[in-house]
């Protein structure tokens, strides 16, 4: 560490060891596929993204067949929209446990997180939008002495 005689001087000394920025690099498999897991609530959902022409596979069915509300695929759709780049990604996922909204949503930050290994520059967009964030809500777990998680049962005066 150098001495100082001033605080003038004390722009010019430097740190030596400043911590740069975490490089992000592409993380493919030996198919030239990014893989990455989603969850929300109790579904997990395991994604696979490498080019093509656009297809989406949830469960070996084609996803406006396993998600028939617009609603959730709209939802799936979310993460490929924000990065522009509808069509260029063929999308192969398989998903466990849920419902069909927590299944969505996992699929979603799947896609999301498998988007970013195969193209590390599009965190910034996809982290702005939310979509690598982890929606860890569950349901809370029933207490003894009540009869759901909080409620208590009926009160009886007599």
């Amino acid at each position: 560490m150098a001495e100082l005689s001033s605080l003038a001087e004390l722009g010019t000394v430097t740190t030596a060891a400043q911590p740069a920025a975490p490089v992000h690099v592409q993380k493919l498999d030996k198919s030239g596929r990014a893989y990455a897991t989603g969850k929300r609530k109790n579904a997990i959902a395991r994604v696979w993204v490498k080019p093509g022409s656009g297809k989406i596979t949830v469960n070996d069915k084609e996803f406006a067949t396993y998600f028939a509300r617009p609603v959730l695929q709209m939802i799936l759709n979310q993460p490929i929209v924000a990065a522009n780049r509808a069509g260029q990604y063929d999308i192969v996922a398989t998903v466990i446990g849920g419902g069909l909204s927590g299944q969505a949503g996992a699929v979603r930050h799947g896609i999301s997180k498998a988007l970013t290994y195969y193209e590390p520059a599009l965190r910034s967009v996809l982290k702005k939008g939310g979509f690598l964030t982890r929606d860890s809500r569950v349901v809370e777990r029933k207490k003894y002495g009540k009869a759901k998680a909080r409620r208590s049962f009926q009160f009886s005066k007599r």
